[in-house]
């Protein structure tokens, strides 16, 4: 087989997808704007410098959920034997969110956002919320669980001239932010836990990746155009869901940059594509796999560092056969990719670095030809056989060794169900994180009691639902330029500029372009104008619309808010960006021009280059066309 399949195409045609059998749905997880969080009167925002109390430390189980089974993807954590510690936070972290206290009342101002974005999306709603326990056992939450309920089903959303259904949305519980994740024990922040977070469910029935692109975008647009959601890296993430004829759903978590959606969805379209050839080749070889075999005392003294440094208390190395797999774990299978990194991937999850194997270049890792020999002569490799390395200590590389052969075995088979985590978000590829979780990870809870729908709440979601069309229609009587209603519409800035164009009587393209160009310019160049709060900007476009700040003198502004802080008439005092106008600028004009014989053309470089700052253009042609 060929070492490289490259890109199995170029075609981006719905003809193409649907001859492959291709399904892709999207989950997309959005964080609210409230004040508290979900079930406590805890600030529902990360705060800077927010000290930490305390730390508590866990270890999690799996149990039966509603249907009496244990999912695969919670056993699958358990079996990781792993520790963790979450940190405890003076204002952003209480009791319910370690699970030492009952949750509170479900957060009402959450509850309304929820339900009026279940509006927009034309949903239907229930007369009763039942709040579920979704089981999580990989330690992103010390209750083990997340606490979500359905709040609307059966809607859809349109973009142009199709529809995508979207079977579900749900009112859940952001999870614990990770901050390290070492050997056996990893650590939490608790501060990010129970912030309210709304799951919007498409159908599986998206037809092409650009279509997937197209749909996420919609969906996060009308997201932001509530005025309701967080803001910034993290606070939205997209998991996508893939799958092929002959293939096998693939989850792929946590894309939080929507302009590499579609590349992701492409390249596992590819990884399976080229996992199920090399499925059907395996088959024609009769391949099996071995039983692990310990070779400890066959590389006893070996110089391969590999080896030598992968455990502390000395290494145990394990090996097994591969038969018929020769040249398979070196085949690519997505852009710097091969079979043998997914197997790799499995290995890791017992604590080791990673795996060798034969279709590697053994000598360079130091591996002597004698030394390879018995590796061969122990594990019993005939011709077109390969097989597969793993060391750390005793109890982790024989783990390793049973983890790295379940992945192998998956290769005889095609594609396994899988959860896969970003690996590189510049070549949009992934790797392996847990098996695919079921149903059976869902429980009633227990300690929230059911909330009967209103129908006060439900007209007043109806009411205050977002309308992406009516967004559009007003942006072009604002701004009368497609292009601009367009490049606002997406931004994140759209929020910041209506509250700013719907306070101030300046022109609405100057603010719009500000917010649009200005500040992506400052981005560059490493100034963060983003961060500033909405009122201080309302208050230096306000200067500009009462005559005391110039078009440049605003930039200024907000460059100097970003870098320095402060107040808007603070920095305009201080740096003397006063607009001079009027009188004052014939005033000015006349004293340059007397002091020295300019034509007008040096005239209004010498001036402007003097106060470009303080003085409008446009104000100054004209007084010097008198």
């Amino acid at each position: 087989m060929a070492k490289k399949e490259g890109n199995a195409t170029n075609d981006d045609s719905s003809e193409y997808y649907n001859s492959i059998g291709f399904l892709c749905g999207l989950e997309i997880h959005q964080r609210l704007a409230t004040k508290n969080k979900l079930y406590c009167s805890c600030m529902a925002n990360l705060l800077p410098g927010d000290a930490i109390v305390s730390s508590i430390y866990r270890r999690q189980r799996a149990v039966a959920g509603e249907s009496g089974n244990i999912d695969m993807s919670a056993k699958f954590e358990e079996a990781k034997d792993k520790a963790f510690e979450y940190n405890v936070y003076r204002n952003t972290s209480c009791l319910v969110d370690i699970d030492e206290e009952p949750p509170h009342e479900l957060n009402r101002e959450a509850l309304d956002v929820a339900l009026a974005i279940a509006s927009s999306l034309n949903m239907k709603f229930m007369d009763e919320l039942e709040p579920m326990r979704k089981e999580v056992v990989d330690g992103s939450n010390p209750t083990a669980f997340q606490r979500t309920t359905i709040i609307g089903m059966d809607g859809n959303i349109r973009i142009g001239d199709y529809s995508i259904d979207i079977p579900a949305m749900s009112l859940e519980e952001e999870s614990a932010g990770i901050v390290s994740n070492n050997g056996n024990i990893a650590v939490y922040d608790t501060n990010r836990i129970g912030i309210p977070l709304i799951e919007i469910d498409t159908s599986p029935y998206i037809k092409t990746p650009k279509q997937a692109k197209e749909i996420a975008l919609r969906i996060g647009t009308l997201l932001r155009i509530s005025g309701k959601v967080q803001r910034g890296i993290g606070t939205i993430r997209q998991d996508v869901n893939v799958s092929i004829k002959g293939g096998a759903r693939t989850e792929i978590k946590g894309l939080q940059e929507v302009d590499m959606l579609d590349t992701f969805v492409k390249n596992e379209v590819i990884r399976q594509i080229n996992l199920i050839k090399i499925r059907d080749v395996l088959s024609g070889r009769n391949a099996s796999i071995g039983q692990p075999v310990e070779l400890t005392g066959l590389l006893k003294g070996t110089s391969v560092k590999v080896i030598n440094n992968s455990s502390k208390s000395g290494a145990s190395v394990f090996g097994f056969r591969l038969i018929g797999f020769n040249g398979i774990l070196g085949t690519e299978i997505n852009p710097n990719r091969r079979l043998g990194s997914e197997i790799s991937d499995y290995a890791k999850m017992a604590g080791v670095k990673g795996i060798i194997h034969s279709d590697e270049n053994l000598e360079q890792y130091g591996f002597t030809i004698g030394e390879i020999e018995s590796i061969k002569d122990k594990l019993s490799i005939r011709s077109g056989d390969a097989f597969i390395l793993v060391a750390g200590d005793q109890y982790t590389s024989k783990k390793a060794a049973k983890l790295a052969i379940e992945r192998a075995e998956y290769a005889m088979i095609g594609v396994p169900k899988e959860t896969r985590s970003v690996l590189d978000a510049d070549l949009g590829t992934t790797r392996f994180m847990r098996p695919l979780p079921g149903g059976s990870r869902m429980y009633p809870e227990t300690d929230a009691k059911p909330l009967l729908l209103t129908k006060a709440a439900i007209d007043n979601a109806i009411a205050s639902a977002p309308d992406i069309e009516k967004e559009i229609s007003a942006l072009k009587k604002d701004l009368d330029d497609d292009v601009l209603v367009k490049q606002m519409l997406l931004s994140p800035r759209l929020i910041a500029y209506k509250k700013i164009a719907g306070a101030v009587k300046a022109d609405k393209k100057f603010v719009a372009n500000m917010l649009l160009q200005k500040f992506t310019e400052m981005k560059r160049q490493g100034i963060d104008a983003d961060s500033i709060d909405t009122d201080l900007l309302e208050s230096a476009f306000m200067r500009f619309a009462d005559g005391r700040l110039t078009k440049q003198g605003v930039e200024e502004v907000i460059r100097r808010l970003a870098l320095n802080g402060g107040t808007v008439d603070e920095i305009i005092k201080a740096n003397k960006l006063e607009r001079i106008s009027g009188k004052a600028l014939a005033s000015l004009i006349d004293n340059i021009a007397a002091g020295e014989k300019l034509e007008k053309a040096q005239l209004i470089k010498k001036i402007m280059n003097e106060y470009r700052l303080n003085i409008d253009g446009a104000e100054l042609n004209g007084l010097l066309g008198r």
